[in-house]
């Protein structure tokens, strides 16, 4: 059995407000700490469920977060930018049995601490096919294209109410309780270890490759906090306006639909100006 950990750090022990998240503050280097932490929690709980492979792709900004050295020796780490399937990487080859979202966090425009969708401000809304998304979402749709169930979500107590509507059958573990986007009550790390290993070593179960689901076509709509950045977006070949301040665009496969998100994103990132966004 092979699990991959796709790991973002909004969603991590003890993580409340963007220093604690931003490489190289003094905040970050110690919530890389209890990031890694959560990590090798699930990892630990996912051998002791029966897993011969653990593969850990980390998904957050510069995608060098994790504390290699302090990574359980059984497992992998993909680290790095410019991978074809961003924050899933990985699932695409056919060997992946079941993944788990660890970190993970709620959308643009939801209540969840630092809740956003790939930018930290600018897009304020992402609807597929109608359904606000996450990028827990966005996500399990990608890998549902490859047989792959998401068994494990770990974050705040509104990220577990949110992977309900896109995995019912994942585990679920919340680290905090929402507050406000940059207020949460924690647990200690040494209790949602314990919490995460145990969940993951139940979620082991459901690691059981099904058969790929195709849902395409998907129309994916993006809004944005300012109408520059919807012109902007329209750079991108086939996204079209669909209001003031928003975009649209179809994808036949949410591989091809997650690609181009990504592009969308990177493109509107380029257009922010310093203060006035």
């Amino acid at each position: 059995m092979k699990i991959l950990i796709s790991a973002d750090m909004e969603g991590a022990t003890g993580v409340t407000w963007p220093a604690d998240v931003l490489p190289g503050s003094e905040q970050w280097q110690r919530c890389r700490h209890m990031f890694t932490s959560d990590v090798n929690a699930a990892i630990a709980g996912f051998y002791d469920g029966g897993a011969d492979e653990v593969l850990v792709n980390e998904a957050h900004w510069s995608m060098r977060n994790l504390l290699l050295e302090r990574l359980d020796e059984r497992a992998e780490m993909l680290t790095g930018r410019h991978k074809d399937l961003s924050m899933v990487e990985g699932v695409q080859h056919g060997d992946v049995d079941g993944i788990a979202f660890v970190g993970y966090h709620t959308g643009a425009g939801t209540e969840g601490v630092l809740a956003h969708t790939y930018l930290a401000n600018s897009i304020t809304g992402v609807w597929v096919n109608g359904e606000a998304a996450s990028e827990g979402y966005l996500n399990a749709l990608v890998v549902a294209e490859y047989g792959v169930p998401v068994v494990l979500v770990t974050g705040d107590d509104r990220t577990g109410i949110d992977a309900r509507g896109y995995a019912p059958q994942a585990r679920t573990v919340a680290v905090k309780d929402y507050v406000s986007r940059y207020a949460a009550v924690c647990r200690p790390p040494a209790r949602t270890a314990a919490d995460i290993r145990a969940a993951a070593k139940e979620a082991a179960a459901l690691a059981v490759r099904h058969e790929p689901r195709e849902g395409g076509p998907f129309g994916v709509e993006l809004e944005f906090d300012a109408v520059h950045l919807a012109g902007a977006a329209t750079v991108v070949p086939g996204v079209e306006r669909s209001g003031e301040r928003r975009v649209t665009y179809t994808s036949p496969t949410m591989y091809e639909g997650i690609r181009c998100f990504k592009a969308v994103t990177t493109v509107v990132s380029a257009a922010v100006e310093e203060q006035y966004g």
